[in-house]
């Protein structure tokens, strides 16, 4: 059978759903029996819904989290950018193994904002990966040269959120 070319899908915005759509994609994909990994950068080890759920789906989807915590809210920025860098370069160790249908680069954009990591080494990454993949990339502020880069691009714009009325985040909501 011949192999289909991956597509590069980035969900971007201000707006809330960026990592629900991907996640989505991920049961999508699981639902036909493609293998699927999911690196999730910048938000660290907080227990997460997706992270509790994603346990119980353990072996069928490869779930990764790396990074200590959101940049802002960090003591040693200096620890924050190495551990970006890293988590980058485990994602191409990922990406170039070749062994997955799927991956989810869940916050990557961060790293480009934050200047762990260049526009072009993204979308040296996105050019590069393996033929069939397909590379879902999740975060605010995504790049022009990502952007063009990509197959399809989505943004997520906020149109009213509860937070702006002192609502704090909700499990199962926001995270």
């Amino acid at each position: 059978m011949k192999k289909i070319k991956g597509l590069t899908l980035i969900h971007t915005g201000n707006g809330k759903g960026k990592t629900t759509a991907a996640l989505g994609l991920a049961l999508r994909a699981m639902g036909h029996d493609m293998r699927v990994c999911i690196i999730q950068f910048i938000k660290g080890n907080r227990q997460t819904g997706e992270a509790r759920a994603l346990e119980k789906l353990k072996g069928q989807i490869d779930f990764y989290v790396m990074g200590s915590g959101f940049t802002w809210q960090a003591d040693n920025l200096d620890e924050v950018v190495r551990q970006g860098r890293e988590a980058f370069d485990f994602a191409g160790r990922k990406i170039d193994a070749d062994t997955y249908d799927m991956i989810i680069l869940d916050e990557l954009t961060y790293l480009v904002k934050y200047e762990m990591i260049s526009e072009n080494s993204v979308v040296e990454m996105i050019n590069n990966r393996p033929y069939g993949l397909h590379l879902v990339i999740t975060g605010r502020d995504a790049g022009e040269k990502m952007i063009a880069a990509a197959d399809l691009v989505t943004e997520m714009r906020e149109i009213k959120h509860p937070f702006a009325h002192g609502v704090k985040a909700r499990a199962g909501i926001e995270f």
